[in-house]
């Protein structure tokens, strides 16, 4: 009796662990994933379902290093932690990648999972005091630990109805714009305020294209362009890392304002279409002078102020 008691729980273990192998590839079977974007499947590559929207992720690949590399002395000076945030910008792409090569439901979750992980990692940095709620009371600490339990708690409720996540995380990022909307009005660097507005711009362009393919396919399919979501990938990466740098600024504004941010660009400071980054400078001197009295309206007497200190000095 021991014996076949014994024999048949071992069959009942045998068969869960097979039916948890065959859930684990039904996941991963190509085709698995309820989403199916408007580009055509296959027809490029036969081992690619959508070529387009797999390559469009380059951005998100090449940028995140020159980035870091831009964000090295913030990284010293302010906070390490921007570098996880370009690490995990590449973790997006490469999992976007692999989802939009075999639209698999283990790929979808990857790519959504890695920008809800981008989301709370920024919240968690630089998301403004002003607008925690009360029961944070102002720490940033308690902040960060609600963001990471609210992280855990999303990635587990994923899961469940998959394919709304694209329209969760698509509406994360209207209060994430109109946040930005409200720090502008707060600003007094004009470069810091054009790049706001071209970032909003972007944004409102990458969300037009990811609507349009999702919603609009048959339209664009008529006139052979159902390539929307592959400009998705470079205008929301665009926007994206556009904010990460924006918010980088405010945050040092607000809560480290003995370290005076200056907004850059690179190759050329002058071309305000190259790559922005911040620079942490001392304000007292003549760099960050010269730089408030070119692009600051509001800071003519700490400019003043300054001159008549570094030339006692």
């Amino acid at each position: 009796m021991g014996g076949a008691v014994g024999g048949g729980l071992g069959g009942v273990g045998g068969g869960s662990l097979l039916d948890i192998y065959a859930m684990a590839w039904e996941h991963l079977r190509p085709g698995s994933s309820p989403v199916d974007w408007c580009e055509g499947n296959y027809l490029i590559s036969s081992n690619i379902a959508e070529f387009v929207n797999t390559f469009s992720n380059f951005l998100f690949i090449l940028l995140p290093p020159v980035l870091m590399m831009l964000f090295k002395e913030y990284g010293r000076f302010v906070t390490p932690g921007i570098h996880v945030i370009w690490l995990l910008l590449i973790v997006v792409g490469l999992s976007s990648m692999y989802f939009h090569a075999t639209l698999s439901l283990i790929g979808q979750l990857l790519d959504e999972l890695a920008i809800l992980w981008v989301f709370m990692a920024a919240f968690s940095l630089f998301y403004p005091k002003r607008y925690y709620p009360k029961f944070v009371k102002n720490d940033r600490k308690t902040f960060s630990w609600l963001m990471l339990l609210s992280a855990i708690a999303a990635t587990a409720l994923s899961w469940w109805k998959p394919v709304v996540n694209a329209f969760v995380l698509m509406f994360m990022g209207v209060p994430t714009m109109l946040m930005l909307y409200r720090e502008l009005q707060r600003v007094s660097d004009q470069r810091v305020y054009r790049l706001g507005i071209r970032c909003t711009t972007v944004w409102a362009v990458a969300v037009f294209c990811w609507i349009n393919d999702r919603m609009f396919c048959e339209a664009w399919s008529s006139i052979n362009f159902p390539y929307l979501h592959g400009f998705w990938h470079i205008f929301i990466f665009i926007a994206a890392y556009t904010v990460l740098v924006l918010f980088a600024y405010f945050y040092v504004e607000s809560e480290l304002p003995q370290r005076q941010p200056l907004l850059k660009y690179w190759p050329k400071n002058e071309f305000e279409f190259g790559i922005p980054f911040i620079s942490i400078r001392n304000p007292d001197t003549k760099d960050w002078l010269d730089y408030c009295r070119l692009y600051c309206v509001r800071q003519e007497q700490d400019y003043k102020h300054g001159l008549n200190k570094i030339s006692g000095d």
